[in-house]
């Protein structure tokens, strides 16, 4: 029941992951802070997590951190991270909600910020959920 913090300095490193991700165009220099799929097998009661995991969530994620790559426009280099910011709003999720049948901590609408040509921007990580005290991305720009 270990709700995660945004100060460790692994969730630190993972935003940072993302970002280079987004920066780079990248999908798998984030896959670290994707919500991996041992737990999602652990976490998710539905028929076949594995294919789920596989066809849907990752795909969408590669979709996304591809769609913030574009806004970034022709040079997304110089695009400087400034800060991410999570909502104090995580709820605890109970078993039978949620397609799960492990409990864990989510939070939507976590944002990262940045600069750009002296510029602000942004864009959401939708769904966050923990896993052993931990964040993870489960949803980047929508859930679908």
């Amino acid at each position: 029941m270990a709700r995660p913090t945004t100060d460790d300095p692994l969730f630190q490193s993972h935003v940072q992951e993302l970002w280079r991700a987004v920066v780079d165009g990248d999908p798998a220099e984030a896959m670290g802070f994707f919500f991996p799929l041992s737990a999602y097998v652990q976490v998710k009661a539905i028929s076949d997590p594995v294919h789920d995991w596989q066809t849907r969530l990752v795909p969408d994620f590669d979709a996304d951190v591809m769609a913030d790559h574009d806004a970034l426009g022709p040079d997304p280099a110089s695009a400087q991270f400034t800060s991410v910011s999570v909502p104090s709003t995580a709820v605890w999720v109970a078993p039978g909600r949620e397609y799960n049948k492990g409990s864990y901590w989510r939070v939507n609408g976590a944002t990262v910020e940045y600069v750009m040509r002296g510029r602000p921007g942004s864009f959401v990580v939708a769904s966050m959920i923990s896993w052993r005290g931990e964040w993870y991305v489960v949803h980047l720009a929508s859930i679908r």
